[in-house]
């Protein structure tokens, strides 16, 4: 599914609409500029190696053209948001596996994406930075950014209180409307 939506894979059949585009309409050359519109947070983080946490976040704004005085300002914005702002000069081999989660959050909405794809975004962490990661989610949310996480974690996300498809063999099997959700404080652990 995550594939489909960022253009990774195509369709076999059918079409997938994202943000009011077609993604099986899209060349090899308008796709770079799609994905621009979405934010993926992927489980095993992605991270630049030899970059530190402020220049990985900052890559994704140098790549669509960013100045370096928007760049600073919004870094150093969103590694607020984070909580992070302490570790803008560590390099990702000495964070915790949740910090490096949550420089791959950071990075992923550094551009203000449309959509946050988040693809297992607690599957490499403790539970308690679990707990943290999808409270940040929850604040991107209503920021007005749509949220998409991927997960495995059926009675964890339903806690989160927003709508939850449940997907079998690439099929939608349950479609439950945010009314319908368990509803969790999300404030505590």
């Amino acid at each position: 599914m995550v594939r489909l939506l960022f253009c990774e894979e195509l369709p076999t059949s059918g079409n997938v609409i994202v943000n009011g585009v077609n993604t099986k309409a899209l060349s090899r050359r308008q796709i770079p500029r799609f994905r621009r519109s979405l934010g993926i947070v992927f489980q095993d983080f992605r991270l630049i190696r030899n970059l530190n946490v402020y220049d990985n976040i900052a890559f994704a704004m140098r790549v669509v053209g960013k100045s370096r005085k928007e760049i600073k300002k919004r870094v150093e914005s969103v590694l607020k948001l984070v909580g992070l702002t302490d570790k803008a000069k560590e390099f990702p081999g000495t964070l915790s596996g949740g910090e490096q989660q949550r420089v791959a959050l950071a990075r992923a909405i550094v551009n203000s994406p449309k959509i946050i794809v988040a693809d297992e975004p607690t599957g490499n962490i403790d539970p308690e930075m679990s707990y943290e990661i999808m409270r940040l989610l929850k604040a991107i949310n209503r920021q007005g950014i749509t949220v998409l996480v991927v997960t495995h974690e059926h009675e964890f996300i339903r806690k989160f209180g927003k709508r939850v498809l449940e997907l079998e063999d690439g099929r939608i099997v349950s479609d439950t409307a945010r009314d319908q959700t368990k509803r969790g404080n999300w404030d505590e652990p």
